[in-house]
């Protein structure tokens, strides 16, 4: 059975032109973490953390690094509670690809993120890193951790 991230997913891969990277996206409160795949869309490696601002300028900054890096669709994290439900989170995050979407033409779709943070911070402990160097890097390896669930799926298609 595929589930409405994945049908959703497959949809958006299946409509790129071969060698179109993605990248993934932890939205923050303060923050945006990037990822970016290979071309190939197998591996997903940390890109940069924006200061969350304005949508507008935001969004240009990110379309920039999309112009930049070939960059074909948009995989946004998407904030689910435990029990699946939606919160105020996750509202705001579809609220910000509603927006992305009047923005852009490049494709966006949503992406389970449950616990992404917590396992990176999890494993940002276990390697000693201080809590200035955790605040600095969770949120990129968050959209890294997001983005590789996706390709992870896509390949395993």
């Amino acid at each position: 059975m595929i589930d409405e991230f994945s049908q959703s997913l497959i949809n958006l891969a299946d409509a790129l032109p071969p060698h179109q990277r993605l990248i993934g996206i932890d939205l923050g409160s303060t923050t945006i973490g990037l990822a970016l795949s290979d071309i190939s869309r197998t591996v997903a490696s940390p890109l940069e953390t924006l200061k969350r601002t304005k949508f507008k300028q935001n969004a240009s900054n990110l379309a920039q690094l999309c112009e930049t890096h070939s960059v074909g669709g948009l995989i946004l994290g998407f904030p689910l509670n435990m029990d699946g439900s939606e919160g105020p989170r996750a509202q705001a995050t579809r609220a910000y690809m509603r927006n992305w979407q009047q923005f852009s033409s490049l494709p966006v779709t949503l992406w389970d993120e449950r616990l992404s943070t917590a396992a990176v911070t999890r494993t940002l402990l276990e390697a000693d890193a201080s809590r200035q160097r955790r605040a600095q890097l969770v949120d990129k390896l968050a959209a890294t951790y997001i983005l590789q669930g996706a390709l992870d799926r896509l390949s395993a298609r």
